[in-house]
């Protein structure tokens, strides 16, 4: 078992609160990642969980037993971890053998059985017949995989990865995000991933915690968080291209105001909202429905070509609008196109708040 559990923890820096009143439970054999903008708290509770540092507040407990509070921490080389860091973090001087083998020789397993756990650790990230090379010799992909394999082989419960992939170029990532999947899932090790690149988190994650300001946001899978956000903070930040939101009200007939128009809007969704509201309307891309004879127009500022696919940023009476549209319906800057605004597919939140009122999510689960 390799579950962590985190309790009411919070962790000050000064007058800055990092990591404010957080908990959240970790499965085992999870791959979990910590979402979030820079600054946000995610790496700040990496590291509590590791034990470089200790919480001001609140229990970490790793399958049932307390590894941080503020009163006790258990040393992170005591704690069953391993961490791979966004630098790699490995010795240009030392050969991959010999970055790979380090913690083995730090804990004076047997030379012969080190070999054969180095071995079998770079078969499993591709390594295999490197073992002579040193650093500068290898691609950052493979230098990325060296770091991995010196945390895979000393056998963690569980695997700890700060941004381990923001140093790659696109592509790279791309197949180094498929990597750790399958890694992950071959080897059974629970995983914590911290980025704040929405498309690792919602391509690789079992479950996501989105993180804005030291707090968690919402805590649940990718399809979930992405359709059914909690706040329009988890709305605006999962998603590329990102959601457009603009300012709407529900008058005396129950009817949405938003962009011009006055749009019905099914049951479940006027049984939560009252006549009078201002709120705030969120439009994803891909729900957006161009040259559809809708009573909303927009003029087509910039297209962007995308292969498959053809992204429009658009400009109506309310504001801007991104679009996403397939690559065999052309648009030419300039023109002018017909919207039409499905009722289903709208995201209503509180003005005040921020908080979700009204998802495609809920509409469709009724």
């Amino acid at each position: 078992m390799a579950a962590i559990s985190v309790e009411r923890v919070s962790k000050r820096y000064g007058q800055v609160t990092a990591v404010r009143d957080l908990s959240l439970q970790v499965r085992d054999r999870e791959f979990m990642t910590l979402l979030g903008p820079s600054g946000c708290g995610k790496t700040t509770l990496l590291r509590l969980i590791a034990g470089f540092v200790a919480p001001d507040d609140g229990v970490i407990r790793v399958d049932g037993l307390a590894v941080s509070s503020a009163d006790a921490v258990v040393p992170p080389e005591r704690r069953g971890m391993g961490m791979v860091f966004q630098n790699y973090a490995i010795w240009p001087h030392k050969t991959v053998y010999e970055n790979v083998a380090f913690g083995l020789e730090v804990r004076r397993v047997e030379r012969s059985s080190a070999r054969d756990r180095v071995a079998r650790v770079l078969e499993l990230v591709n390594l295999a017949g490197l073992e002579p090379r040193f650093p500068s010799e290898l691609s950052g992909g493979q230098q990325q995989r060296v770091a991995l394999a010196r945390s895979l082989v000393v056998e963690p419960k569980i695997l700890l990865l700060d941004e381990p992939l923001s140093n790659l170029d696109a592509k790279l990532r791309e197949r180094m995000r498929w990597e750790l999947k399958e890694l992950q899932r071959r080897t059974g090790i629970t995983f914590v991933y911290v980025t704040h690149d929405q498309a690792e988190a919602m391509t690789m994650s079992d479950r996501i915690a989105v993180f804005s300001r030291g707090e968690l946001q919402q805590f649940g899978t990718p399809l979930d968080i992405y359709r059914n956000p909690s706040n329009r903070f988890v709305a605006t930040f999962v998603g590329s291209p990102p959601m457009s939101v603009f300012e709407g009200s529900i008058d005396e007939a129950g009817k949405l105001q938003v962009l011009g128009t006055s749009v019905t809007l099914p049951d479940v969704a006027k049984a939560k909202l009252s006549a009078g509201m201002s709120c705030d309307v969120g439009l994803r891309p891909e729900d957006v429905n161009v040259r559809a004879n809708g009573d909303v127009h927009a003029r087509v500022d910039l297209v962007e070509h995308l292969g498959a696919m053809t992204i429009l940023h658009l400009s109506t009476a309310a504001g801007r609008l991104i679009a996403q549209s397939s690559a065999n319906e052309p648009a030419k800057v300039g023109e002018t196109v017909s919207i039409r605004i499905d009722p289903r597919a709208l995201y209503v939140f509180d003005r005040a708040s921020g908080a979700a009122l009204v998802t495609p999510a809920m509409i469709a689960a009724n």
